[in-house]
Formats: structure tokens, sequence, C-alpha cells
């Protein structure tokens, strides 16, 4: 397992043992059975972005804190340049770049996700609470919708509630960027 994977889940587990939220009640409040919130932390499968949202707000800690291990201390404004963002890299088909991973008190979480080419089978859904925006920066994107099918090209764009289950894959034989916003 790559290690910067390892480190998140182990800021996880440590903030929520010092909560004092057991395994079985973090289950429980994500809505998933603990026997899969388990095999989170056990490090048997990849906290989803959505997830590790969830997580930050039932600690009330700051998505970044995860994603780096640092506290967010700006707060007049933060700027990041071209290609370093904090990586997000949960699943081989997406790679996620975080854009504002120093900012505190943030009321969105932006992030450049780039999704690989030639994945196939079943698109992986997820939800979280919000809504987000996407804006396709590169290439073709399919998305998932809470069953309906959207395919968005370069200059596209999307604003959806997150709550509802959604994926995404690039279309054709190029990887797909955009832009996602996440309120």
């Amino acid at each position: 397992m790559n290690e910067s994977i390892r480190d998140v889940v182990d800021r996880v587990k440590d903030m929520r043992c010092i909560s004092e939220i057991s395994q079985s009640d973090m289950a429980r409040k994500l809505g998933i059975s603990e026997e899969a919130y388990q095999k989170y932390e056990n490090c048997e499968v990849d906290f989803s972005v959505g997830i590790l949202m969830k997580i930050s707000e039932i600690l009330h800690i700051e998505l970044s804190v995860f994603l780096t291990g640092e506290e967010p201390r700006l707060g007049i404004f933060s700027v990041t340049r071209a290609g370093k963002g904090a990586e997000v890299n949960r699943r081989e088909q997406y790679s996620y770049q975080s854009l504002a991973d120093n900012f505190n008190q943030k009321k969105i979480e932006p992030f450049l996700v780039e999704v690989m080419a030639g994945e196939s089978g079943e698109i992986v859904t997820n939800s979280h609470k919000g809504q987000e925006f996407n804006y396709v920066l590169e290439g073709c994107v399919k998305y998932i919708i809470h069953n309906n099918e959207i395919i968005l090209n370069t200059g596209d764009s999307i604003y959806f509630d997150s709550s509802y289950e959604h994926g995404m894959r690039a279309l054709g034989d190029e990887n797909a960027k955009f832009l996602a916003i996440i309120v």
C-alpha cells in the first residue's frame, strides 16, 4: 500500500481515537457496516474523498489535516502553484490535487481531478453531503449521477447534489481533467 495512503489512514484512526469515537460509532455515523469501516482502517480498502469528507465533518477537522498532516494556517489567501496541490490518490482511476489545502475554515473544497483513460466495467460511485460543481478542462467524462448518465466534453460543466450516488469515467483514449468544487 502507498505510504501516503497509510499516513492518511493513521491520521484518521488517531483522530477518531482522540475524539473517543469507536469504530462501530464511526461506521454508524457514516452509514456503513462496522466491517466495511474496519477495512478502511486496516488498509484493505482506500478511503474515497467522499468518505474522508464525511469523516472530517464528523470529527470537526479540516479535510486537509488528513491529507497533509498539518492544520491549515492561512486565512487571507492561499496560492497553489501548478502541479503543487496536495495529492489525494485514493483510487487508481482518479488522481486528485487539493487546490486550497492550507486555507483555514474553507467553505468549499476545490480539487483538480484527473480521470485515467482505459477503465472499463461498472463505474464506482460514492456520495457525500453538499453540492458539487465540475468543469471539464480536458477530454471527455461520463458521469453517473443518481442513475442518470451524462457525457461532458472540454468546456462543459455540471452542478449537482452530491448526496446522491455519483461517479465518473474518462471516455476515449486520453485522460480527462476537471476542476471539482465541493460545497
